[in-house]
Order: C-alpha cells, then sequence, then structure tokens
C-alpha cells in the first residue's frame, strides 16, 4: 500500500503545480477530498478558530492537533500536509511531533522558526529563536521520521521579523539542515518571491495564500512560474465558513425562523451524500446479523 507521504512525493514529482486545500476538521477534509483537491492542509490557525474559537497565537496544544488532525485523516481520500507551529517546544519535542504526526496518518509538517507561543505569520509582534536552534529542530524532525518520504518543511518568519535577506539566509541554512521544502512566510511582492527562487534554485518552495494579508494574492499558476510548487489556500475555507455563520445566524434570529434561508443550507438529501449515509447503512445490514436486513 503506498503511503500519504509517498503518494505527496509522486504528486510533487510532477510538472505542474499543487494546490492543497485548507481544512479544519473532519467535514472540511471529505468534502475538499470530494471536491477533486489532490491535496488537502490541517491549518494551524483554521483549527484554532474551529477548535476553540480562538485567533492563532498559539494556544492550541500538541495533543489537541494530533487529536483533530487524526480525524481529519480518517476521512480524507489525499494525502494531508499539517501545520506543526514550532514543533511544540525545543528538538526533542520536534521529535515527538514528527513520530506522532507521522503515525496519525499525514504526508508531510512544516516547523517554524518563532518563539513559542508563536503567533500567525500574518500578525506582528512575532519573534524567532536562533538559526542554530531551527537547525537543531531539522535535523532532530529528520531523525525522527520513520518513512523517508514523509516530508519535512522549514518555515521561517524572518521576512517579517527582520527582512528578506535574513529569511533567505536562515532557508539556506535550513535546505543545509536536511529540511525537503522551504515556506518563506509573508514575502511581499512578486520580486520577493522571484528572488527567493533564484536563492533556493533546486528545493521545493511553499507558498501561502491569505486573503487581506501582508503578501500578494497570486493564483497557483503564478505562484507555480515564479517557481513555487505547493500552494496552501490555508485558511480560506474557515473564513468563507465564518463569513456563511455570521450571515445565517443574524437572519435566523432577527426573523426566528430559517424559511427564508433554505437557498443557503444544504438540502437534507445532499446533507447525507455529503457524510455519506447510504455507506453507514450498508454496513449496518451488513453486520447486524438480522435476517432479511
Amino acid at each position: 500500500m503506498t503511503s500519504p507521504a509517498r503518494k505527496l512525493r509522486e504528486l510533487l514529482a510532477r510538472p505542474r503545480p499543487l494546490l492543497a486545500a485548507g481544512v479544519y476538521d473532519g467535514l472540511s477534509a471529505r468534502m475538499a477530498s470530494a471536491a477533486g483537491f489532490e491535496c488537502v492542509y490541517a491549518s494551524g490557525s483554521s483549527i484554532a478558530a474551529s477548535l476553540l474559537g480562538e485567533p492563532d497565537v498559539g494556544l492550541t496544544t500538541f495533543t489537541e492537533m494530533v487529536d483533530h488532525i487524526r480525524r481529519m485523516t480518517a476521512v480524507a481520500t489525499v494525502p494531508l500536509i499539517a501545520d506543526a507551529d514550532t514543533g511544540y517546544g525545543n528538538a526533542l519535542n520536534a521529535m515527538r511531533t514528527v513520530r506522532e504526526y507521522e503515525r496519525a496518518g499525514i504526508a508531510g509538517l512544516h516547523i517554524e522558526d518563532q518563539v513559542m507561543p508563536k503567533k500567525c505569520g500574518h500578525f506582528e509582534g512575532k519573534e524567532l529563536v536562533s538559526a542554530d536552534e531551527m537547525v537543531g529542530k531539522i535535523r532532530a524532525a529528520l531523525t525522527a521520521r520513520e518513512d523517508p518520504d514523509f516530508l519535512i518543511i522549514a518555515r521561517t518568519d524572518a521576512r517579517t521579523v527582520v527582512d528578506l535577506q535574513e529569511a533567505i539566509a536562515r532557508a539556506k541554512l535550513y535546505v543545509a539542515a536536511g529540511a525537503d521544502a522551504i515556506f518563506v512566510e509573508t514575502p511581499r511582492s512578486v520580486d520577493e518571491y522571484a528572488e527567493i527562487r533564484r536563492a533556493l534554485p533546486d528545493t521545493i518552495l511553499v507558498a501561502d495564500v491569505t486573503e487581506g494579508g501582508k503578501s500578494p494574492q497570486l493564483s497557483m499558476q503564478e505562484y507555480y512560474r515564479l517557481g513555487f510548487q505547493i500552494t496552501l489556500l490555508s485558511a480560506s475555507a474557515i473564513r468563507a465558513v465564518m463569513h456563511t455563520l455570521e450571515h445565517f445566524y443574524a437572519r435566523a434570529l432577527a426573523d426566528g425562523s430559517t424559511s427564508d434561508l433554505t437557498d443557503h443550507i444544504v438540502g437534507f438529501a445532499d446533507r447525507n451524500r455529503i457524510l455519506d449515509l447510504a455507506r453507514m447503512q450498508r454496513l449496518e445490514r451488513d453486520f447486524s446479523g438480522k435476517p432479511g436486513a
């Protein structure tokens, strides 16, 4: 059986871009897979929002993330890349994070060089660990993985905290330490994306779409032309859901009814189709032990 990590490597070996849909729970992972995405991404900010109802300021714990990711890989039919924040501590914590994330069924993860508690890459007030400490985490992560295809992505937030040149210098150190891919957070222009590619000509590069954030919003094809093989739609889906819920709850409260909202609600039959109720009913019949069931 081909591992999720091997499937991800095969996708990256093709001469075409990979778009990973941001997911945050079992339902979103199931629906993104069914929609046709070849890869999904467990966004830390989206999980903080959906699980805790809080912003991405480092409140979500390691155990919460692992448990949540396990539920997503149970229903996703495509490889899942996961946000692992800082590795949840030092190099030893990063080793445990890699082991448990890999056992949860994901294909790869990214670890960033922020000080704990970390913040969303597009927030102000971030702080960095030393480059040497991050290099140690990367080496530890590589030692901990069981499947050599498991993708270790090193993320640097130095562009916002210092400048682009510091981000590139750190990225080069992380590649030298063995990172499989690099995620430079918050480039400010197309020229900066191009400069990152020139500095790292043989490295898998990750781009992130954050609507209204610090980076320009480009298409998957545009990122690919700039040399970025993976594009993450990190928090787009949860923000779409937030928009829908804000509208729905306001209207339902004002009207005291959902009668005028049926066009904005998935039908009962469609809900059952999306959740594959028919499969559960077949299994129930097969294993019920009841004659004629």
